[in-house]
């Protein structure tokens, strides 16, 4: 690791299952608050009677198919005076000690941009119909998405704006710098539940709130960078018995900088190392944090800050190698993720207005609002 670099360890809250074994929860790139990690999943209930089906792309990009669950909606408010947006997406039924794949899942909702503005931060968390807070353990994940802009590395995806999974993660606000929104931008908000307590929770809403900027205030635009193994594909994958190592590569199409870099792993998580093989130099290494079970407990957060944030050229070759030590003696499938997510600062933010996109035809709106 360059002296340059600055580390610091980010305690990981539970590990998700985003493709049906354990994980840690996307992490914001730069900075998070995480909690500490709950314990694994018991035994998953049996509900097989469920027959509705859903195909559940976007972060997982695997077409899982689950039970649909009914009455989703999702409302946004915009307080004017605070500059806060609040996002709500629910009720969610979750009745105790279900998986993922035996949970009616909520349909893909989306959110219009209901005016031009920077959205500088995510603070998430689940409640229920009193407000009350509900554990975030019961949260598999959320995942928003850009359905108007193409991603800057992977243009065949949507551009991937926040995550979170049980852990809650705020992406907390970088001052001077935000994510440009365009009023009638469409959000597409792809949210998976389970539930591995005994306890089972009615009226669970997922909350989301977001403080902006006027789009006239001067704020520099910056856009996720998700660095995958998997290079533009789905990004899971795989565990064999024993060691494991993957590698992607990604180009960078753009001149600019990245600002920092977090790591996304799952159990049994030796290393990510992102790498510019153009320059010949390693960007970060990220040594997964693992407890005594071989669970992850966190990840690094490597920042560029004190040498005015790492450059990238257009051109530059990007490689990803994700190394697991699968101690289960058994093959774990889609066990593994391998993600370096960052922010990207374009030294022309005018060309990046090429990754602007028509939205596909037939989207569902499943929202409304209410203006404070």
């Amino acid at each position: 690791m360059k002296r340059s670099q600055w580390k610091s360890q980010i305690p990981v809250a539970t590990a998700i299952a985003l493709l049906g074994i354990s994980a840690t929860a996307l992490p914001p790139a730069v900075f998070a608050a995480q909690q500490q990690q709950q314990q694994p999943a018991p035994p998953p209930h049996d509900m097989d009677h469920m027959h509705m089906q859903h195909n559940h792309g976007g972060f997982m990009q695997e077409g899982m198919h689950h039970a649909v669950a009914k009455g989703i909606k999702l409302e946004h408010q915009v307080d004017a005076a605070t500059h806060t947006i609040t996002l709500r997406e629910g009720p969610l039924t979750l009745p105790a000690n279900t998986n993922h794949m035996k949970m009616p899942q909520p349909p893909d909702v989306f959110w219009t941009i209901p005016l031009d503005a920077f959205l500088l931060a995510y603070t998430p968390r689940l409640v229920d119909a009193n407000g009350g807070a509900v554990p975030g353990i019961v949260l598999h994940h959320t995942a928003f998405w850009n359905t108007n802009r193409s991603d800057f590395l992977c243009p065949n995806k949507e551009e991937h704006i926040f995550g979170a999974g049980s852990e809650l993660t705020n992406w907390m606000e970088i001052p001077g710098y935000g994510y440009r929104v365009q009023k009638g931008d469409n959000i597409r908000i792809e949210t998976m539940v389970h539930n591995p307590t005994g306890t089972s929770y009615d009226q669970v809403y997922l909350e989301v709130k977001i403080p902006y900027a006027d789009s006239t205030a001067s704020t520099k635009s910056v856009y996720p960078a998700w660095m995958d193994v998997q290079s533009c594909g789905n990004s899971g994958y795989d565990l064999k018995p024993g060691n494991n190592q993957n590698t992607g590569t990604v180009t960078v199409k753009y001149n600019g900088i990245l600002l920092g870099v977090g790591g996304h792993m799952h159990d049994y998580a030796n290393r990510i190392v992102l790498e510019d093989t153009t320059r010949k130099d390693t960007v970060a290494t990220l040594d997964a944090k693992l407890d005594e079970k071989g669970q992850l407990l966190s990840m690094p957060v490597v920042t560029f800050f004190d040498r005015g944030g790492y450059k990238f050229s257009a051109g530059d070759q990007l490689r990803i190698t994700a190394t697991y030590d699968n101690t289960t003696g058994k093959p774990l499938p889609s066990g593994a993720m391998g993600i370096v997510v960052g922010y990207f600062l374009p030294a022309d933010d005018s060309a990046m207005s090429a990754l602007r996109r028509k939205p596909k035809s037939g989207t569902r709106q499943i929202t409304s609002s209410h203006e404070m």
